[in-house]
């Protein structure tokens, strides 16, 4: 014999299986944000996998069927020669399986399904952890770096309560505190809107924020709100050109940004596409109708809408219209509470013009921390702040008289005598006495 082939028919001819399929098949996901944007993302991402990865098949998940077949069907014109079912696993050309298999016919989708079956079985996933095992306690404990091992409030959560008629609460936080502060309160839904532009970083309007900055606040947001639905808003500029875009900049806000869901504003056509294919990736998208910030160029400032019968009619049509697109939730005219507003937390002119009259002051915070910060300076430059009770790292009366001493040969006597000063004042407040 001149070459001998150990084929894997021999789990045909030799084990008794009906295909070669169960000698080990090794299939990669394609993890979140890799194949969502386009069918050309996903191409290029899967043979990514296949050539620097070293796997046979890769696999996507959920989304909208459309997205995933169209996505799907690309991989096909690349080089994918199999599909299986609803899970999508696609393999990539090469020599490890025969190319003409079974004959089977192609599927209704015009993707071609495995000889033996249209369901994932034949692929070899993970098996489930058992219940109570090391390896399932070590799962849980690191579900998310980011939001902790606490899992909270999601959109099911959203929905019961809809049904049942139990209203919804809604703040907003951009940084560490507030998110802790909101968390503690049991609210259910937290925002990390874009108004950080106003409140956070002084501007006019919501317009200057970029979304890099917006993902600086969401990570801190995340760590600190394990509990309520995160909702991470696109800031202007980011999703407006394109469907891929905005898939894209959302990708980023729950990857990058740790969030659960996004917001974007407005009912254009433009915009409602946007919602759709963003959901069709598979990333919850809250809607926002009425009084949109970002459009104050076109609204002529920040203007609430429908207060006439064409406009309110024209914002029920718009959040109908976000409703089909699968958007989860819709805002209406901005009523959300923004943190500092339902605080009372800023007592400037600048702030004072823009603050939006639905919004209930629950707290004057805002006096609270200018009181505290007008006694401090006043107990400083009294010299009642600090004083003993804030200053108890203290040094034996030995251990001054050599500090001073070398102090002196520093040719600093002003500071020699300002620390025996202090030191005898320390000792007179009850400091530590000299060993005897």
């Amino acid at each position: 014999m001149d070459l001998i082939l150990v084929g894997d028919s021999a789990e045909m001819v030799a084990h008794g299986h009906g295909n070669t399929l169960p000698i080990p098949l090794v299939v990669g996901d394609l993890p979140f944000g890799t194949y969502e944007s386009s069918a050309a993302q996903a191409v290029e991402s899967a043979v990514r996998l296949v050539k620097e990865g070293g796997v046979d098949a890769v696999k996507m998940k959920g989304g909208a069927a459309s997205r995933v077949v169209e996505a799907a069907l690309a991989l096909q014109d690349a080089g994918c020669f199999a599909v299986v079912g609803s899970s999508s696993v696609c393999r990539l050309r090469s020599q490890r399986l025969p190319q003409q298999h079974c004959g089977s016919q192609p599927s209704a989708s015009g993707l071609d399904p495995l000889c033996t079956t249209t369901s994932a079985r034949n692929v070899r996933e993970p098996k489930p952890l058992q219940a109570g095992s090391a390896a399932a306690a070590q799962q849980r404990a690191g579900v998310d770096r980011l939001r902790g091992p606490a899992r909270r409030v999601t959109v099911t959560t959203l929905r019961g309560k809809h049904r049942r008629g139990v209203p919804i609460t809604v703040v907003t936080a951009y940084d560490y505190p507030s998110a802790v502060h909101v968390d503690s309160a049991g609210i259910d839904v937290c925002l990390v809107g874009d108004s950080a532009a106003m409140v956070v970083h002084g501007h006019d309007t919501t317009l200057p924020i970029t979304l890099d900055v917006m993902l600086e606040h969401c990570r801190a947001v995340a760590r600190g709100a394990p509990r309520p639905l995160l909702v991470g808003g696109l800031p202007f500029g980011c999703y407006e050109s394109s469907a891929a875009q905005a898939v894209d900049s959302a990708v980023r806000v729950l990857k990058e940004g740790g969030m659960d869901a996004i917001k974007l504003e407005g009912g254009a056509p433009s915009r409602i596409s946007a919602a759709k294919a963003i959901v069709e990736a598979g990333i919850a998208v809250m809607g926002h109708v009425g009084l949109t910030p970002q459009a104050i160029s076109v609204l002529g400032g920040f203007k609430p809408q429908g207060k006439t019968v064409d406009s309110a009619v024209m914002v029920v049509e718009t959040a109908l219209a976000l409703q089909e697109a699968g958007c989860f939730s819709v805002v209406l005219d901005g009523q959300v509470l923004v943190y500092h507003d339902l605080l009372g937390m800023l007592q400037h002119r600048h702030h004072a013009k823009v603050t939006p009259k639905f919004c209930k002051q629950f707290g004057n915070v805002g006096d609270v921390i200018n009181k505290a910060l007008s006694e401090y300076k006043q107990e400083v430059e009294t010299r009642t702040f600090p004083g003993p009770s804030h200053t108890p790292y203290k040094i034996t009366p030995m251990d001054v008289d050599g500090f001073a001493t070398a102090l002196q040969k520093m040719g600093l006597s002003g500071a020699a005598d300002a620390a025996a000063a202090a030191a005898e004042n320390s000792e007179k407040d009850g400091g530590p006495k000299q060993n005897s």
